[in-house]
């Protein structure tokens, strides 16, 4: 593949007039990507305004993925019809200098097309300290076309294109190293396919006037991060609601320690403190090392190891501020359920007529905020329901329905009509 000319924008059309065209991957002559390989890439995708990619990573063991394999795909203008030219970046070993491609992502000229690639971004934003933007994810803007908002890629492939793809080496080691020849293979096949699926998918959704919707939907992707902050993991810890003020200040300082100690070990945090044994250290805040003793849950050498460290969070913890139960806001009560399931009927409905996945739309947590909020004469709450092309479709109507000026009913062939009350 020949280099194309810096500065040359030959930008490709948005939809392909036939997209059930046949290919075949071309990857590199080598089996991993060279330095002038990325960059002979990255200037056809400068070129042709756009890139596919996708990730192999593990996450097992570690606090965070490790970044294995990238595997990208660039239009190639070959006349014989040939598919795409793929490379595989190995960024585990070989030095090979990825910046012309983090470069890209950055660039809001370049469509950046993945499959389900919110983990994706998250973790090439960390382990190549780029943004990704102008993301057109084909698992998502599939959901607009009729697609589950969980169709796998494979399955994408099949319904859309009419293709197979095998997943023989999709529980591989990739952190391994020399990767064989099956997870090559395998690599390659991830994205061989992704340009013209998106092409596919975009020419749908022109056609039915969804494609600026699930633009708008994709772009929420840009933002996607696997970072944490330790001083909000203890929210998500299992029976935190039953905690007392003091309990829930000591459960806040330990499970910020269980971060900064993961992080700093590259380990899970399961390994450093479990969390029941976390939990139970905020109820009963032992000040001593043989009041952790009692703790079920915590290993001797555990305790050895990090139970000093233990105990000045318990004591950080029972020094600083008690955080007070949250208030049940805009939360729904036992009478709210025959109206959010009408609420819910009605959303059915609309993404029934629109042809898109209802989980696009709303979730339950969404209807009982929304359904609350109205009842207690509140403001809308800040959900995705009510905002942008959501809005837009079903918005006024559910709000008419929920302040009674609108009424459901059965209409012809059995469907749910909408009508004044």
């Amino acid at each position: 593949m020949g280099p194309v000319p810096p500065g040359v924008h030959a930008r490709r059309p948005s939809v392909v007039s036939n997209p059930m065209r046949t290919q075949a991957a071309r990857v590199t002559s080598e089996p991993l990507a060279s330095s002038e390989d990325v960059a002979r890439a990255a200037s056809v995708a400068l070129a042709h305004g756009r890139i596919g990619i996708d990730t192999e990573f593990m996450s097992e063991g570690r606090y965070r993925a490790l970044l294995c394999l990238v595997q990208i795909a660039v239009d190639d203008d070959h006349s014989d019809g040939s598919g795409p030219h793929i490379s595989l970046i190995d960024p585990l070993e070989g030095g090979v200098d990825a910046t012309p491609i983090a470069q890209l992502l950055a660039d809001p000229a370049i469509e950046v097309v993945l499959h389900a690639g919110r983990q994706d971004v998250a973790i090439l934003r960390r382990a190549w300290a780029t943004e990704i933007t102008n993301i057109f994810d084909t698992q998502l803007a599939a959901g607009f076309a009729g697609a589950s908002a969980q169709t796998g890629y494979g399955n994408l492939l099949g319904t859309m294109l009419g293709r197979r793809v095998g997943k023989t080496a999709s529980y591989t080691r990739w952190d391994t190293r020399p990767l064989t020849a099956e997870q090559l293979s395998y690599a390659a096949e991830d994205v061989a396919h992704l340009l013209e699926l998106a092409d596919e998918v975009q020419r749908r959704l022109s056609e039915t006037g969804r494609l600026g919707w699930a633009r708008e939907e994709c772009r929420r992707l840009e933002s996607a991060t696997d970072e944490r902050d330790p001083y909000t993991a203890w929210e998500r810890l299992p029976r935190v609601g039953q905690l007392d003020p003091r309990a829930r200040a000591v459960a806040r300082e330990l499970a910020a320690w269980r971060e900064r100690t993961a992080s700093d070990e590259d380990r899970p945090v399961g390994s450093v403190l479990g969390d029941p044994a976390l939990v139970e250290l905020a109820k009963r805040h032992p000040s001593n090392v043989g009041a952790l003793e009692q703790i079920r849950g915590i290993h001797p050498s555990g305790i050895r190891r990090r139970g000093t460290a233990m105990l000045a969070a318990i004591a950080a913890g029972l020094q600083a501020e008690p955080i007070p139960r949250d208030e049940p806001r805009g939360r729904s009560e036992p009478e709210d359920a025959p109206l959010i399931v009408l609420a819910e009927a009605l959303l059915r409905a609309r993404s029934l007529e629109a042809g898109l996945a209802y989980e696009l739309i709303a979730s339950r947590n969404e209807l009982e905020l929304i359904v609350a909020a109205t009842r207690r004469g509140q403001s809308e709450p800040d959900v995705r329901t009510l905002e942008g092309w959501r809005s837009e479709l079903v918005g006024a109507d559910l709000r008419d329905l929920l302040a009674g000026r609108k009424a459901i009913s059965v209409g012809t062939g059995r469907r749910l009509v909408l009508g004044d009350a």
